[in-house]
């Protein structure tokens, strides 16, 4: 196919257009909208993403996962970036504004490099969202997305890290006046490496198998005899198996200990004790408020005789 100017032609920048039409009409994207490619506000871009994995499972994976569940990844990123995005063969053929090209083809590459659309899905609906808002249009939106690891810390970088919140936390009680926070590694005992004694020499050959059977005998013993053995010896932790199996279920049927129940005797020596601890506890009360009533009416008799 190629593409000519003709007389009538007023716009040249027309031959790029008409260039891109026939790219993606190479690529399956339907006529209809293929042509919508010739508006000035549409441009579009065909990302590969053949060459980015090697292996065939993963790539087919990793690609469907960009289109997502009956179709709704793909649908989320087209209502978001406003383009229309088809996934052909080893190729991602994309239509929209030149800005949202840029984030489709990000959100593509990133995907095939095994990090997941859902992500930069959601920074663009945060984004969406604030740029609503007329009073964060000089402001940076840094603090509002989400921060995503990109890969785990080594154990230098991760304490490092630890080291440095420990500085600052110190820093921060120092100033305060309080004693410094001591980390849980400085509390524990560190346990002393022996250092290893060189030798020159290499370490004592371990015996092979061979060698423990001539040790023990076995090596001699006839082909019958052996399996004799062999039957003996599982037989017996045969039987230890069942033992121990037997003596767990038995556990459950053992009966509680119980409390002894009190004879008649002791029923009443309980009884009596308790009768007599009773009349002790009466007789106190009614002493007590004797006391009491006779010490009102001195003090009353007392008033009267100042009076």
């Amino acid at each position: 196919m190629s593409v000519r100017t003709t007389r009538k032609t007023y716009d040249p920048y027309i031959i790029l257009k008409a260039r891109d039409m026939i790219k993606l009409l190479a690529r399956g994207v339907a006529v209809t909208q293929a042509v919508k490619i010739l508006n000035d506000d549409v441009s579009c871009d065909i990302i590969k993403i053949g060459n980015i994995v090697r292996n065939k499972e993963r790539f087919v994976k990793r690609r469907q996962r960009i289109i997502g569940p009956d179709g709704s990844t793909l649908k989320a990123i087209e209502l978001l970036t406003q383009c229309y995005v088809l996934v052909q063969g080893s190729t991602v053929s994309v239509m929209g504004p030149h800005k949202s090209l840029k984030e489709v083809r990000r959100i593509v590459l990133d995907c095939m490099k095994n990090i997941h659309p859902i992500y930069r899905i959601k920074e663009l609906m945060i984004k969406r969202e604030l740029a609503k808002d007329p009073k964060l249009a000089n402001e940076s939106w840094d603090r509002f997305l989400p921060k995503f690891r990109k890969n785990h810390l080594k154990t230098s970088e991760k304490t490092a890290k630890k080291n440095e919140k420990l500085e600052t936390k110190n820093a921060a009680r120092a100033a305060a006046g309080l004693e410094p926070a001591v980390s849980s590694s400085s509390t524990l005992p560190k346990e002393e490496k022996k250092k290893k004694i060189y030798t020159p020499f290499p370490p004592a050959q371990q015996p092979r198998k061979v060698d423990l059977q001539l040790e023990s005998g076995e090596y001699f013993l006839k082909k019958h005899e052996k399996e004799a053995k062999e039957a003996e010896q599982r037989k017996q932790k045969q039987a230890e198996t069942t033992q121990k199996r037997q003596s767990e279920r038995a556990e459950a049927f053992v009966a509680p200990a119980e409390e002894a129940v009190l004879t008649v005797e002791e029923k009443l020596k309980k009884r009596k004790r308790r009768e007599t601890m009773e009349t002790e506890m009466d007789d106190e009360e009614t002493e007590g408020v004797e006391k009491s009533k006779s010490a009102k009416k001195k003090k009353h008799k007392h008033k009267l005789g100042e009076a």
